[in-house]
């Protein structure tokens, strides 16, 4: 079956341009020119992927990208804008977005970043969903959000949990600050601030202030593993 891609953008040109190169790459393609046509065809939730136009009529790419997420929809979005600042593309991964291609744009790194961003839905989908984690005495509640430590329960606000659930999701290995960067703060690039040190640090000593052995590890010049062991 072919997989299904909606494209919201109001340049007529650009729009039978990816139009027509995606049809003939084998996808079934449904276009509209407006934000708010946009947001009521990716609510039917039928869409594999979803190629967005920033500044479009009705109601603008990131709003839209927004409303979708707010929605509980998880349509991977590709915006595509002549708005090509990193604040730019900061604004559209903050609202949402799971990529961001600068327009004037390739049409073959158009379909690889497509391909990309599919096999990432396809591989999510064909994971069994688990709902607890454990490394060591640590352990993770996915459901309730909880985490508990050697029996004691350990509070953390969103951000430290979204990293801890992704350090133990990649428990005994090295995680990158990139890594770390692009997954839980959706930056693309090194902002050059210290936040991924800031958070780490705070994790840490919510993790092992009263506990024997060390569970968050330095990996000096490369990352940090989360591991019972050093």
């Amino acid at each position: 079956m072919s997989r299904k891609i909606l494209i919201v953008e109001d340049d007529a040109a650009t729009q039978t341009y990816l139009q027509k190169g995606l049809v003939e790459a084998g996808y079934a393609v449904e276009a509209c020119a407006d934000g708010r046509d946009g947001l009521f065809l990716a609510s039917e939730g039928i869409f594999d992927l979803i190629i967005a136009d920033r500044m479009v009529p009705g109601l603008d790419g990131l709003a839209m990208v927004s409303a979708i997420r707010a929605a509980g929809l998880a349509t991977p979005v590709l915006i595509l804008s002549a708005l090509a600042s990193v604040d730019n593309r900061v604004d559209g991964l903050r609202a949402g977005a799971d990529d961001y291609l600068c327009k004037p744009f390739s049409f073959a790194e158009l379909s690889a970043r497509i391909e990309a961003l599919t096999r990432r839905t396809d591989r999510a989908a064909a994971e069994p969903q688990k709902t607890r984690l454990e490394v060591g005495d640590l352990e993770i509640d996915l459901l309730a959000r909880s985490v508990m430590r050697a029996g004691r329960s350990i509070p953390l606000g969103s951000r430290e949990f979204s990293l801890l659930e992704y350090l133990a999701r990649h428990a005994g290995q090295v995680v990158t600050r990139t890594m770390m960067l692009e997954k839980i703060w959706n930056y693309h690039f090194d902002p050059g601030s210290n936040v991924v040190d800031v958070h780490i640090g705070r994790l840490r000593r919510k993790l092992e202030e009263g506990y024997p052995t060390p569970i968050l590890h330095t990996v000096r010049g490369a990352g940090y593993r989360l591991a019972a062991e050093a």
